[in-house]
């Protein structure tokens, strides 16, 4: 079932700037966008930007030591979110980036909130095409350890994430 929210025009956009990587100069880079969470607006009719939370590529090694773990940390423990995650990896072949599609819905979330949450994902869903991963999160015990989302990403043939090995 739908619930007739729309999804903000900015939440679009910081998708395709970070679905899209152009070849910029190092300033640009430091600029992408590493990981990014998503909100309803407090009417319940828009999904929006989450003010404050999202990491930059330039955080990296500065304010941030690890990426994956700093984005499991702006994950409220209390009510649900999306959020898109920049995966790094390798594989026994080559080093790959996708990104990765997060439905936070943690047990203790209102059920009101896991409910519209729930039937405004596909709201959202449709405006990421080309998104090859999409993860449901029903608790940091199914986020916290990192070799959950290697699986996502393609189970034992992956051995390191965001440079760390597994």
């Amino acid at each position: 079932m739908a619930s007739g929210v729309t999804v903000s025009d900015e939440v679009i956009r910081v998708f395709n700037d970070m679905k899209v990587r152009k070849s910029s100069s190092p300033e640009d880079v430091k600029k992408r966008k590493k990981a990014v969470l998503f909100c309803l607006s407090d009417d319940k009719k828009k999904i929006i930007v989450e003010e404050g939370k999202q990491i930059l590529v330039g955080d990296i090694g500065e304010s941030v030591d690890d990426p994956y773990a700093s984005f499991v940390k702006l994950l409220p423990l209390n009510d649900c979110r999306y959020g898109l995650y920049d995966a790094t990896y390798e594989t026994k072949e080559s080093k790959k980036e996708d990104l990765v599609f997060v439905f936070w819905a943690p047990e203790n979330a209102p059920l009101k909130s896991k409910m519209i949450y729930a039937s405004s994902k596909d709201a959202i869903k449709k405006k990421f095409t080309g998104i090859k991963h999409e993860w449901q999160v029903n608790g940091l015990d199914d986020i916290q350890d990192r070799c959950t989302l290697a699986d996502k990403l393609g189970g034992s043939v992956v051995v390191s994430l965001e440079g760390r090995p597994f």
